[in-house]
């Protein structure tokens, strides 16, 4: 395997691979270790965060920080223990480092609520006047970038790596086999070519145009990000890290001055990444960066009156959603990402270059890495307008949401289901394909629709989805391709279509079998119709019998709906689907017992025919 950048992240992939006792492993850096973006990274270390993999994510790396490279090395990787502060400066936020707390617990992270009055005497130097309260953890701290990654890196070669520095990357050459794959071939540099089927970009805001010599896309953005040192401030020694996120402000401990920075919310791009970049920095952009001296200046009035000795504005990588890009691309097999880590790639590299060396070496990483996994799929969109209504109370439309269940319950609804996945799956080898990919028997009689799942080398759960199998000969669907042996149609929750779609993928190509998988989604829509009332609705539309007898369930059949040739399926519990054009009409027959009002909770629910749906696909 060859990692490219010699950062946080190829530091720490390359040491957890040789600990792995993958021996054969080369670090591959154009100029020196953290010349790039680490070397100026404030190397903060936040114990809590609100997703759990990034809570065991950052034990990992602070494991490895301050403990196992000392004891492997004899080497003090710059590991500062000086406690971590998060200001809550309303209820809401007061709310959510609460909720921080019991998570930690879980984790057996010590940490503690803070009155204001307590706050100030553990920090006296705080204004505390606009403050709820705050979360302190007493074993958060700091790392120092440069002794991190040469410890890293002495790990490493000690285990039998090979770490080169000034060796810039000048392509990557990739083949293509008799299936059509795409493969990593070898790693071309100005001293010579590594052959290699494994290729690691861990090259920041570089990434993109690494990924660009091997065709593959990565959507991150170079933004300039920055921070300034104080001159001494009397009183600050020892005092923890200060991290304010409604202010977006952080005050670093840094001996006996402090480092303020934040994230811009009007940020200077990048646009031109140079490769002759190391070691460097931009001119601060005081416009832009004054919010954050506002910000820390309200929190520590001492700051006022403190001098500044030095300023640092360096580029930093940033994604759409705000979160890393890992695992393996899905334009290229063996070109692995670790990348874009929105600032944290200091204090998620240990978790992540463990992941990803796990996921390098057996084929998927050891933790749920979905949210960074480069083959997701994200609608950003959507992202930002739910992201406007994240509350730890009801949400703001919480009786317009009550109102559409009731009228979904005693009458008729109807959804966008569009954004739903929908693959065929044909080819010599569809039905030796079908029998390894999911886990229930689909090959029953054409015609039959089944549920099933898809599990993972280790018995893990991919997906959930159902797959109807096809009568083999013409395509009797305008869209649906034309198959002489086996065909199967697969349906897929839409926000893991694309994870789907790439598990299944990389099965077809790694078991070699002769199949072709065909992406329907931007060709059919779904609109789904629920309620009791929407039998009737089904029944003006189709030209076929309803009822349970005619049309047995886990079963499909082609017949007309409003003059359109349909394959109706009727698959699971108790709703009715009808995909025209990926149309598509659901419903739930009347349930036993109603809704009570009284305390908004369903009580005891029991549809009459709890397995019926109906489902049809059509052009």
């Amino acid at each position: 395997a060859v990692v490219i950048g010699g950062g946080s992240l190829g530091c720490q992939t390359v040491y957890h691979l040789a600990k792995m006792g993958m021996t054969n492993v080369v670090l591959l850096e154009r100029d020196r270790l953290t010349a790039g973006t680490t070397w100026h990274t404030a190397g903060l270390l936040w114990q809590l965060r609100p997703s759990d993999v990034e809570v065991e994510l950052l034990a990992h790396t602070r494991q490895v920080i301050s403990h196992d490279l000392e004891q492997e090395t004899g080497l003090e990787t710059g590991w500062i223990q000086n406690g971590g502060l998060f200001i809550a400066s309303n209820k809401q936020r007061l709310d959510e480092y609460k909720r921080l707390m019991s998570l930690g617990k879980v984790y057996g992270i010590e940490s503690h609520v803070l009155s204001p009055a307590e706050t100030k005497d553990l920090y006296p130097l705080m204004n505390v006047d606009d403050l709820y309260g705050t979360l302190y953890v007493p074993k958060d701290g700091t790392m120092d970038p440069a002794g991190t990654c040469t410890t890293l890196s002495r790990a490493a070669t000690a285990r039998g790596a090979t770490v080169i520095e000034n060796c810039p990357v000048t392509g990557i050459q990739v083949s293509t086999d008799d299936m059509g794959v795409k493969r990593v071939k070898a790693v071309e540099t100005f001293h010579g070519t590594i052959q290699t089927p494994v290729v690691v970009n861990c090259a920041g805001v570089w990434a993109t145009k690494l990924g660009e010599m091997a065709g593959v896309k990565v959507p991150l953005i170079a933004m300039h990000h920055a921070y300034v040192v104080t001159e001494r401030i009397e009183g600050i020694q020892n005092m923890p890290n200060v991290r304010d996120h409604d202010a977006s402000v952080y005050l670093r401990l840094q001996g006996d001055a402090l480092s303020v920075g934040g994230y811009e919310q009007n940020p200077v791009f990048w646009d031109k990444v140079s490769d002759k970049f190391a070691f460097s920095l931009f001119d601060l952009d005081w416009d832009v960066f004054m919010q954050h001296i506002e910000g820390a200046i309200n929190r520590v009035p001492a700051l006022e009156q403190t001098g500044i000795k030095s300023t640092v504005c360096g580029p930093e990588s940033f994604t759409a959603d705000h979160k890393p890009l890992m695992g393996e691309a899905p334009e290229v097999r063996g070109f692995f990402l670790g990348c874009g880590f929105n600032s944290a790639g200091m204090m998620l590299g240990g978790g992540c270059g463990r992941e990803l060396a796990h996921w390098i070496i057996h084929g998927r990483p050891e933790k749920d890495m979905y949210g960074y996994d480069i083959s997701k799929n994200q609608n950003y969109k959507y992202n930002e307008l739910l992201g406007k209504e994240y509350t730890f109370d009801y949400p703001p439309h919480h009786h317009v949401i009550k109102n559409e269940c009731l009228t979904c319950r005693h009458g008729v609804s109807v959804f966008n289901m569009s954004y739903f996945g929908k693959f065929y799956l044909t080819g010599p080898d569809a039905k030796k394909a079908a029998d390894w990919l999911f886990t229930a028997d689909v090959n029953k009689i054409p015609g039959s629709t089944v549920y099933t799942c898809m599990l993972n080398k280790r018995g893990g759960s991919e997906a959930d989805l159902t797959v109807s199998r096809l009568e083999a000969g013409t395509a009797n669907l305008p869209l649906a391709p034309e198959a002489n042996g086996d065909a199967y149609y697969l349906a897929i929750g839409g926000g893991v279509a694309e994870h789907n779609w790439n598990h299944i993928k990389t099965v077809l190509q790694d078991k070699g079998f002769n199949c072709l998988l065909t992406d329907y989604s931007e060709d059919m829509g779904m609109i789904s119709i629920q309620g009791p009332k929407s039998r009737e609705v089904l029944q003006e539309i189709l030209d076929t019998d309803l009822s349970n007898e005619a049309f047995p369930f886990s079963t499909h059949k082609v017949c007309n709906a409003a003059g359109h040739k349909v394959n109706a399926d009727f698959v699971k519990s108790g709703k009715f689907t009808l995909e025209r054009m990926g149309v598509v009409y659901e419903a739930k027959p009347h349930l036993k017992s109603p809704f009570d009002p009284s305390n908004n909770r369903v009580k005891g629910i029991y549809p009459d025919n709890y397995h019926n749906v109906y489902k049809a696909n059509t052009q």
